[in-house]
């Protein structure tokens, strides 16, 4: 049985197409209830995985869709998608059972994955006695919080890098 990895994408671009993108996501969430398997836009191949599980429009204001993918995020599908519609996206995903945690960015045909890997896991421990997260100092009641933090400061390093 495959983990299930939870994703959540904004498209940016301009509103006409945020409505088609919009429309597509509707197509495949109704899709997917009737035949009770994961879902593909028509135009990517059908072939590489990364069927969309559970589609919904969380905010129609912010156009935030959430679904599930089998282990991983597929983001490369969400990269074809944004080249097919001419528009640009975030992507956060998590997939806790393996360790999966992080952030793609789609800008100017520019794609950047960025995500936590071992070391920054090792940053926070858990305690049973307390049932709370340690890291720097600080408790916490999950690890939700702390790994935000760890993302957040690992993407405004990469940035400041990149612009040096």
């Amino acid at each position: 049985m495959a983990n299930w990895c939870s994703n959540t994408v904004v498209f940016e671009g301009n509103p006409e197409t945020i409505e088609q993108i919009k429309w597509l996501f509707q197509t495949m969430a109704e899709k997917e209830k009737q035949e009770q398997k994961g879902q593909l836009p028509e135009f990517v191949n059908q072939y590489n995985g990364g069927y969309f599980f559970d589609l919904y429009l969380q905010n129609t204001e912010a156009d935030t869709f959430e679904y599930q993918t089998k282990w991983s995020p597929n983001i490369e599908i969400i990269k074809e998608i944004a080249e097919h519609y001419k528009v640009d996206f975030v992507q956060d995903y998590e997939e806790m059972g393996c360790l999966i945690y992080g952030r793609a960015i789609f800008t100017d045909n520019q794609l950047t994955d960025i995500y936590l890997e071992d070391e920054e896991f090792d940053q926070y421990e858990y305690d049973e006695e307390s049932d709370c997260y340690h890291f720097e100092d600080e408790e916490y009641d999950n690890d939700g919080e702390i790994l935000g933090i760890l993302l957040e400061r690992k993407i405004k390093h990469q940035t400041l890098n990149t612009k040096h």
